[in-house]
């Protein structure tokens, strides 16, 4: 499996990153961000730390932003994505999610964290 990555905006900022890879998920907050003035949890599930978060499966927070019934099968059927490709949906369907948390896929090649 390829691992993905995706940067985590809270209201239009860097909040963290998350990454997929052989091991599960991994959150992680931005420094930047855990240090500025800006800086408040993306979820309470998710508390501001500088450590990791790390899961077998895709944590429910970001679960939950994936749409639902008819959108859903419209995104499936569109991208053909399988509908256990939780992070798959996520990078696609996520960007402009209602909200203040977005999802912003990032290519392997950015240079980024």
């Amino acid at each position: 499996m390829a691992n993905r990555k995706a940067e985590i905006k809270m209201h239009d900022r860097t909040a963290g990153w998350l990454t997929q890879d052989e091991n599960g998920y991994h959150f992680v907050y931005d420094d930047q961000y855990i240090h500025s003035v800006f800086a408040e949890p993306i979820s309470l599930t998710l508390p501001l730390q500088s450590q990791a978060f790390t899961d077998k499966v895709l944590f429910p927070f970001f679960d939950g932003l994936i749409p639902e019934g008819w959108l859903l099968d419209i995104a499936e059927h569109n991208w053909k994505l399988n509908p256990r490709d939780r992070m798959g949906l996520l990078l696609v369907c996520c960007k402009d999610c209602i909200g203040a948390v977005s999802v912003h896929p990032v290519n392997e090649d950015d240079d980024v964290q």
